[in-house]
């Protein structure tokens, strides 16, 4: 069990991969290198990178699949570290968006690839892309001990019935559709309750926290003894918070006179997955959260920024709504607020507008240890020492979390 591990996650034109080395007996795991397969499916335009401690490759070449990025990373992995390395990866773990009913790591065989399939129905843009990414793996690694699929929903399957329950009709909530909230970003959630655990000195099966992960997509979680309670995503990711590009929560009826009134379905899915969020309210293209922040600065200037800063208030106030929700979840004893992922680890702002609502709740931001950088700290405190609910700033590292969580279940086969 001292081999490499590789970790993927494929998206729908991208491939991400890590690549570990295990140190120990234990979880220790060291990065050797990390890339990214980007513009799969368009030849012309697609590249690869990969990056370790001592350099930087580029390279423009043409992808046509996930097939055809699973062998190119691997060309480049053995570049850098030999032929060998085929045979030293005895453990991948896969990212997979939608596992419905699964609740754990799983070693990949007939039965789970029979449920990811499944699972496509209810997260259409990412389940077939994590697929098309395992079978080119298990085509380039056919002799590694375990493939492990390590899903983002399964963190939430401890919700109780009254969390996860829509008010729908039980035929369509159990035996036509199986709808039910499932909740996502389930491994960043995961790892942040493990950071925290270890930052606070608090043992993880006894911790309170209201995790928030804040990129592109975002969501809350109400995690307690160390277990998620409620997440803000639903179904599907379009639920809960505003996102980068999707509209979070809206009213059922908006989307009913859009269809009454000859909208398709399928510009209806277009307008909740890209064009809603940041991007919709504040005409930023990808609802890039820096750009809205940009525009609101230059705003007396260009008189263009006043749509930026109601983007940035409907933003803060939905994520202050289900911060308050989550305080009664955890019936008030909440030991920290945590920020994670790409804007809860590098926006001051945004952490310091969401945390000044809840002074009220014992919440006390630090100004100066928050406008400190967080990220490669491995999880910083940005509230004052007398703060009753800390507030931490912890970088995502989702790749980390699923190699351990692969070489937890593989270690249990052996």
């Amino acid at each position: 069990m001292n081999s490499s591990i590789l970790v993927l996650n494929a998206g729908s034109s991208s491939l991400k991969f890590k690549l570990f080395q295990r140190l120990t007996d234990d979880l220790s795991l060291r990065v050797l290198a990390t890339g990214l397969c980007e513009r799969i499916g368009d030849p012309s335009a697609s590249e690869i990178t990969l990056t370790n401690d001592t350099d930087r490759q580029h390279l423009s070449t043409p992808l046509n699949d996930h097939f055809d990025a699973m062998f190119s990373a691997l060309d480049l992995l053995h570049s850098k570290f030999g032929q060998s390395l085929t045979s030293d990866i005895k453990l991948i773990g896969h990212r997979v968006a939608h596992g419905l009913h699964i609740s754990q790591p799983s070693i990949i065989n007939d039965q789970i690839l029979s449920i990811i399939k499944e699972g496509s129905t209810l997260a259409p843009l990412h389940n077939p892309a994590n697929l098309n990414g395992i079978l080119a793996a298990q085509k380039a690694f056919p002799n590694a001990l375990h493939h492990v699929a390590v899903f983002d929903t399964a963190f939430h399957q401890t919700m109780p019935p009254r969390a996860y329950t829509y008010a729908i009709p039980k035929e369509l909530r159990i035996e036509r559709m199986a709808v039910r909230r499932y909740g996502f970003h389930g491994t960043s959630h995961h790892y942040l309750a493990q950071r925290a655990s270890s930052v606070l000195g608090i043992p993880v099966d006894q911790i309170n926290l209201i995790s928030c992960h804040l990129g592109a997509g975002a969501s809350v979680c109400s995690i307690k003894n160390g277990k998620s309670v409620f997440t803000s995503m639903g179904l599907t990711p379009l639920e809960g918070l505003v996102m980068s590009t999707r509209p979070g929560d809206i009213d059922a009826g908006i989307l009913l006179a859009l269809l009454k009134q000859g909208m398709s379905v399928e510009e209806l899915e277009t307008i909740l997955n890209k064009k809603s969020g940041l991007a919709g309210m504040a005409g930023v293209p990808g609802g890039d959260f820096r750009a809205v922040l940009d525009k609101i600065q230059n705003r007396g200037r260009d008189g263009c920024g006043d749509d930026a800063k109601l983007a940035l208030d409907v933003f803060v106030y939905r994520l202050q709504r289900y911060i308050a929700a989550s305080l009664l979840d955890l019936d008030g004893k909440v030991d920290a607020i945590v920020f994670s992922a790409g804007i809860g680890e590098h926006s001051p702002l945004l952490r310091k507008l969401t945390c000044d609502g809840f002074r009220w709740a014992g919440v006390k931001v630090d100004d100066e240890r928050n406008e400190e950088s967080s990220s490669g700290s491995g999880g910083m405190v940005m509230s004052e020492d007398g703060s009753r609910v800390k507030v931490l700033a912890i970088p995502a590292d989702e790749e980390l979390a699923i190699a351990q969580q692969t070489l937890q279940v593989a270690s249990r086969r052996l």
